[in-house]
């Protein structure tokens, strides 16, 4: 998976947890990519308002979104999959789809839509 192996490469080295967005047009072509926040070695804080400007800013039709675990782990943690459920119905209020989340380890990654979460 190209975008997996690109935000690997993106933000995988991180020391510190770090949570971004693949900001995508209507035909999911990149827009831009965005680190919006950044936290410590287990957390981030990620405020759905901040996200939401970021998009309708750069007019994106959808997102990917995507955050590292410094631990090396890509396992979703139950506070990852409560997180992004708020963050697809926050972002559906203003008519940005949420594609994908992915959690990036150390070599790895786990995609919430394939494993059926999104």
């Amino acid at each position: 998976m190209q975008v997996g192996q690109y935000l690997h490469d993106r933000i995988g080295h991180y020391q510190q947890e770090v949570f971004g967005a693949l900001l995508l047009d209507n035909q999911y072509r990149l827009i831009e990519f965005a680190e919006l926040f950044f936290g410590t070695i287990n957390s981030a804080a990620v405020h759905p308002r901040e996200l939401v400007k970021k998009g309708l800013a750069c007019n994106a039709a959808a997102v990917i979104l995507a955050h590292n675990h410094p631990s090396g782990a890509a396992e979703p943690s139950t506070a990852d999959r409560m997180l992004t459920k708020r963050l697809v119905e926050t972002l559906q209020l203003v008519d940005i789809r949420v594609i994908d989340h992915l959690v990036i380890g150390h070599g790895q990654w786990v995609s919430f839509a394939d494993r059926g979460w999104l």
